[in-house]
This record gives C-alpha cells, sequence and structure tokens, in this order.
C-alpha cells in the first residue's frame, strides 16, 4: 500500500492510498463518522485499488457546510470525481454514507461503475429502537450539553455500542468523531431520515440499473438485520449476513469485509 495524497478538495479532506494507476474505488462513511473509521480495511483494498476515503462536509477534518442533505452531499462528491478525472468509479458507502451513494449515483450515473452498501439501512421500518447512550446524547434538552462534554471514553462506549464485538478506535478516530458539533449530527440525521423518507433505498437502486453488493450485520442494533433482504428486490443485487457483525463490519470484520468488496470489483458480483 502507498499513500500519496491527503488534500481539501470541494470542503472535504481526502485521503489517497494506493497507486494512482489502479481500478479507483471511493469510501463514502457514515453519520458521526470519517474516513478514519475505513483504516482497517485500507491496506487490503490499496493493494488492488486506488483507494479515495472522504471526510464528509461537517466530520472530520471538513468544514462546516450551507446544506446537509444526501443530494447535496452527493454533488459535493461529484465534484471532487470530476477534478480527479475519475469515471465507473467502485463506490463503497457505509450505514447513512450508502445513501450519499445512492444519490451519486442517482444524480451522475457516469462515474458509478458499482455500489456496495455496508449496513445501509433500506427504509425507516426498518430502524430500530436506538442504543440508550445514543438516546442520552443526541436527545434535547440534555444532548447538547452532554455531547459538548463527551469525554474520549464516551465516544468509544458509544460507537460500540453499534457493534456486536468490540472495537478499537486509534485516538486520532475518536478525535474525528470529537470534531462533529451536535447540530451538524442532529442536522444530518434529519436530512438522511428525509432522503430514505421520500423513497426506500432499494426503490432507488431499482431504477438505476447499477451493481449492487450489500453487506450487513446479521446482529446490527441500528436497522433490523432481516430488512437487508429488502435489497433482494433489486436487479443486480446480492446480499451478504455476516453473523455475529453489528453495525460496523469494517471495523468488527475487517478481513472477511475487504475480500467481499474485493471480490465484488473483481468479478462484478
Amino acid at each position: 500500500m502507498s499513500t500519496y495524497g491527503i488534500e481539501h478538495s470541494h470542503g472535504m479532506h481526502v485521503v489517497h492510498d494506493g497507486q494512482r494507476q489502479a481500478p479507483p474505488l471511493l469510501l463514502i462513511h457514515g453519520s458521526g463518522a470519517s474516513g478514519g473509521f475505513w483504516s482497517p480495511v485500507v491496506p487490503a483494498l490499496a493493494g488492488h485499488h486506488h483507494v479515495i476515503r472522504v471526510d464528509l462536509p461537517g466530520c472530520g477534518q471538513s468544514p462546516p457546510a450551507p446544506s446537509y442533505d444526501v443530494p447535496a452531499q452527493a454533488g459535493q462528491v461529484a465534484a471532487l470525481l470530476d477534478d480527479l478525472s475519475l469515471r465507473h468509479v467502485a463506490v463503497v458507502g457505509h450505514s447513512s454514507g450508502g445513501y450519499v451513494a445512492t444519490a451519486l449515483a442517482e444524480q451522475r450515473p457516469d462515474l458509478v461503475g458499482s455500489l456496495a452498501l455496508i449496513s445501509s439501512g433500506p427504509s425507516l421500518d426498518a430502524l430500530l429502537r436506538q442504543p440508550l447512550i445514543l438516546r442520552v446524547l443526541l436527545a434535547p434538552p440534555l444532548g447538547p450539553l452532554l455531547w459538548s462534554r463527551r469525554s474520549d471514553a464516551m465516544i468509544r462506549r458509544g460507537i460500540n455500542a453499534t457493534a456486536a464485538r468490540p472495537v478499537d478506535l486509534p485516538d486520532d478516530v475518536v478525535a474525528d468523531v470529537r470534531s462533529i458539533t451536535y447540530r451538524v449530527m442532529r442536522t444530518v440525521l434529519r436530512r438522511n431520515t428525509a432522503y430514505i423518507a421520500e423513497r426506500s433505498v432499494p426503490e432507488r437502486l431499482a431504477a438505476l440499473g447499477v451493481r449492487v453488493l450489500v453487506i450487513f450485520g446479521a446482529a446490527d442494533s441500528r436497522w433490523e438485520p432481516s430488512s437487508a433482504h429488502q435489497y433482494d428486490a433489486v436487479p443486480n443485487a446480492r446480499v451478504e449476513l455476516l453473523p455475529g457483525v453489528g453495525h460496523l463490519p469494517m471495523l468488527e470484520a475487517p478481513e472477511t469485509t475487504s475480500k467481499l468488496l474485493l471480490g465484488f470489483t473483481a468479478t462484478g458480483r
């Protein structure tokens, strides 16, 4: 693996790994996260791809944005890919990052060669009651006060609450999460909800005809795991359920996740 570039482009912190001449692979993180969440799978992926990781606006090392609407975020990602002169990119989104990836394919089908969605809830009826620590941190009136006073230990507990296996979070990833403000987090969650309330993800994908891989933890605590099979209705979609894995497959089962992604990009299925 060769890390060869870190930049800010179109309001996003961007990290490049692997060889520039290799097939491009874009990684988009979910709500309350950053590109650092992909670190465990990057070495394997960068052995075969030019891996591009973004911090979405207001997350990690990216500044706030005027709009957090899902299509607006997808537009910023599209502008980045245009600047890099990339087309037919394999795009991977985790959780709500899968919504940005889907919106990117809706807006600019020329940019997206295939889509892999990891733990991306298909519709609002699949949403589970969230872990207690997340409900406390996000709900007013205490949420704003507690959010600004989060300790590193509290951030780690909040992230681990969505996992079925303990995950080890480096200090820089914890710092990325700390940088996200309460206002940004609440706004992003509302915009994500609006996107899938307007039209479910499987319905959106079925209209696109793009190849799709869906990876879901069979022990996901944020989305009903069986809802992954809503994606069976999408032509050219393949669904993989990972036993004993929660909402964070790339952190909980990086080897399995990497193999699935590489198999998908190599064979087209």
